[in-house]
């Protein structure tokens, strides 16, 4: 009796233990996150298409944003080149991504059920500015025949994509007409540092980029002007993936779009991060908006079918 009398504590203190073990690894559904606890991280990319400072800032204080309205935790994934987020939103690691036309066409193609939800207003109207150094005899498209000319990111809308389409409307060859191949600056700023630098004689960029450059005083205009802008397509949107309501459930798209597209009353600081984005709300973007951008794209060989 009395090694009865002293097991019977020790079993209540395994069983104990046993049913706290169970609490804490019980109720894992995959997802990262135990039952009751805070819902996994909804991680947010956009393409690298301007200084690293500058995005950072921009898509840290919307995913701050967008945490705050939507009440899950939202973080940014900065990424290393506009492939890479085509690639990292295919593979469900980003699932709110802020692409340009031509990559925004690729995402959607590669993810069954993404879709196009918010673009800024001018990316209802977007331009590309061709720039050239100032001793170079310019005037319009058909001029940059023989110039030394770099394009942004190959995957750019606005740096390369309906450029070449322009230019080849123009007469121009990219492949054959500049002195040399094209060059790929990788990203707008980069692409008036070069031809301020010399490196190239020639190029091209996105307008809001050029126009806040000049602004604020970034590019040297005694040495590097503005030739020509082209005329307007649609560009930036944000692309949402269908995982977005699998994880959050049903209605989560649609209260991230909500605190998307009233940014604008949001205030001072909502509309501080608009400011970055270089407008001053966001609206409602379609898939069928991109319907020629997708079409230059297929002519072009850069979307496949």
């Amino acid at each position: 009796m009395a090694v009865l009398n002293r097991t019977r504590p020790l079993r209540s203190l395994l069983l104990a233990a046993v049913l706290a073990l169970s609490a804490c690894g019980g109720g894992d559904d995959g997802g990262g996150s135990a039952a009751g606890g805070e819902p996994p991280t909804l991680v947010i990319g956009g393409i690298p298409d301007q200084e690293v400072a500058l995005l950072e800032e921009r898509f840290s204080g919307l995913a701050d944003h967008l945490s705050e309205q939507v009440d899950i935790p939202v973080r940014y994934q900065p990424s290393t080149d506009y492939a890479a987020l085509v690639t990292a939103f295919a593979n469900g690691d980003v699932t709110l991504g802020w692409f340009g036309g031509l990559t925004g066409v690729q995402a959607r193609l590669e993810t069954p059920g993404a879709h196009a939800v918010a673009q800024r207003p001018i990316d209802r109207e977007f331009r590309s500015v061709f720039i050239a150094g100032t001793g170079v005899d310019a005037e319009g498209l058909e001029d940059f025949a023989g110039t030394r000319f770099t394009f942004g990111s190959e995957s750019s809308t606005s740096g390369h994509l309906m450029p070449r389409f322009f230019l080849d409307e123009a007469g121009i060859d990219p492949d054959a007409d500049f002195d040399g191949a094209p060059g790929y600056s990788g990203s707008h700023d980069k692409t008036f540092a070069l031809v301020e630098a010399g490196s190239f004689e020639a190029g091209v960029l996105a307008e809001s980029v050029w126009d806040r450059a000049v602004a604020e005083g970034d590019v040297d205009t005694s040495r590097v002007r503005e030739v020509t802008r082209s005329p307007d397509y649609v560009d930036y949107h944000w692309l949402a993936s269908p995982e977005i309501d699998e994880t959050y459930g049903s209605g989560t798209t649609d209260r991230i779009v909500e605190a998307l597209l009233t940014m604008d009353e949001a205030g001072p600081e909502a509309q501080r991060v608009l400011r970055l984005f270089e407008d001053d709300s966001f609206v409602e973007a379609q898939d069928e908006d991109y319907g020629r951008i997708e079409q230059v794209a297929r002519e072009l060989g850069l979307v496949g079918g």
